[in-house]
């Protein structure tokens, strides 16, 4: 593993590429208990280390210590939740067809299938998140479970804390009896670039911008042999405030919804960044009044370049204004800020209007009619979440929910988005610009399957069969046989 937190050189990547092929072939073979332990073995060490590395994360990310400790409890969660999945074996989706000579489609052969690691996986960690987005987040922590190894691109962000993790990591693996060379760190945009093209990656994952996400999903295309492509873009995760609940619940939608879009200081890749709410009511009011957190430091000098610039654009539209309290909102660490306009707006102009601004602000939209919200809906791009603040009785909401669903992964019922629980249903991932591949997470259990490709085997003698396909079933996995899951 790179010790330093230079850049890589291409010496020391070829060291790292060949490691890593080497070690995914041996853990490909290792047993579901084996890499079950492992990942027990890094949260435990991570657990520990704890008063080591918190303070590191704080001084290069600027976030609070309380939300960096519980960041680091759901990173430690993760690991250890994964390590039970493995245990129960469903993940591997196995697929038992015996022979039939009555098949109705003609004499059917005998014919398994079940999921296999993909291959060597780089991960580019994100900033936002140091611990759960970063060496051991979702990613990483998905491909160790499927029987890969792993290559991350440290963030610049915290490379100082990345090399710590990575250390603790790779000495709980090594003691864990895991591969060497399963776990290591690349620094430097060009050998992030350069493992991307490397034949021995089977697949990329991503959390970061759109301009910088596209990129390296075109170049993970333009290889020889294409792989997926796993990106976290933006979205801007709008909010559909209904007439019926503007009226019982204004004044509560008003703070949760400032208290969600400043979470973080608005850095969460979830935070509500457009509220669309009744002209009639007196929503707009209420937000312009409403209390606001104090300034606080946003990640990194970049982040907040990035976004005073996005804000300064914003508000040079000719159909936005400020809402609220204007001072600071540019400043040094930035107040969080309001604007505001219309849904006809929106539906002139969503190139313009309809874009993530990352960081603390969030833009008001005011409708005539419910017509627009199923307007707007229609128009948005891909988005991670959509949420409706409404009523049971609204009669919007079948239409918006359904229109909302072929937009977002996640669809919401008064709720906030900021927050993504680790969890079995999770659904972290979009339509484009949202994510590149649509039909994945990148939190939750089913994010496993990523990094997991199918493979039939037909008509082979029962030993040479894998243990999660012989009709004695060794393993004791659920299987589905002649199609009846059988567990």
């Amino acid at each position: 593993m790179t010790a330093h937190t230079d850049t890589t050189t291409a010496e020391e990547l070829e060291n790292i590429l060949a490691a890593a092929d080497a070690a995914s072939a041996d853990w490909a073979q290792r047993t579901a208990a084996e890499r079950a332990g492992a990942l027990v073995a890094i949260a435990d060490a991570l657990d520990a280390a704890a008063p080591e590395l918190v303070p590191v994360a704080q001084e290069e990310t600027n976030l609070p210590t309380a939300r960096l400790n519980g960041e680091l409890k759901r990173t430690t969660f993760q690991l250890r939740l994964f390590a039970e999945m493995l245990a129960d074996g469903g993940y591997l989706d196995a697929r038992i067809d015996h022979g039939d000579a009555a098949w109705p489609m003609g004499a059917r052969p005998d014919i398994r299938r079940v999921l296999e690691p993909l291959g060597p996986v780089l991960v580019f960690a994100a900033s936002n998140f140091p611990f759960a987005f970063s060496v051991l987040g979702g990613d990483t922590c998905s491909a160790l479970a499927a029987g890969c190894s792993v290559v991350v691109k440290v963030h610049s962000g915290h490379p100082r804390l990345s090399a710590a993790v990575g250390r603790i990591a790779t000495d709980a693996l090594r003691e864990a009896g895991a591969p060497e060379g399963l776990l290591a760190l690349v620094y430097g945009t060009q050998g992030g670039r350069d493992a991307l093209l490397d034949p021995r990656i089977k697949a990329g994952a991503f959390t970061g911008s759109i301009p910088g996400g596209r990129a390296l999903f075109d170049l993970a295309n333009s290889r020889p042999e294409p792989i997926p492509f796993y990106g976290e873009l933006g979205s801007v995760n709008p909010v559909f405030v209904t007439e019926a609940a503007a009226a019982a619940r204004g004044p509560e939608i008003v703070s949760e919804f400032v208290a969600s879009f400043t979470m973080g200081a608005g850095q969460f890749c979830t935070k509500p960044g457009i509220l669309l709410v009744p002209e009639a009511s007196s929503m707009v009011a209420e937000l312009s009044e409403a209390s606001r957190p104090a300034p606080a430091m946003l990640l990194n000098e970049r982040i907040q370049s990035g976004y005073t610039a996005s804000l300064e654009e914003l508000l040079k539209h000719d159909a936005v204004a400020p809402l609220g309290g204007t001072e600071d909102i540019l400043a040094f660490p930035p107040a969080p800020a309001l604007s505001v306009t219309t849904a006809s707006a929106l539906l002139a102009d969503p190139e313009g209007l309809i874009t993530e601004c990352f960081g603390p602000s969030a833009l008001v939209a005011s409708y005539q009619s419910e017509e627009e919200l199923l307007a707007v809906a229609r128009i948005l791009d891909g988005q991670l979440t959509a949420t409706i603040q409404g009523e049971d009785t609204d009669a919007v909401a079948p239409e918006l929910v359904r229109v909302l669903a072929g937009k977002a992964g996640r669809v919401l019922w008064n709720q906030w988005p900021t927050g993504v629980s680790v969890t079995y249903a999770q659904q972290h991932g979009g339509p484009y610009p949202a994510t590149t591949a649509p039909t994945s997470t990148s939190v939750g259990t089913a994010s496993i399957s990523r990094f997991l490709r199918p493979v039939a085997y037909q008509g082979l003698p029962a030993h040479l069969l894998p243990g999660a396909l012989r009709d004695e079933n060794p393993l004791g996995i659920p299987q589905r046989v002649n199609g009846a899951l059988a567990i």
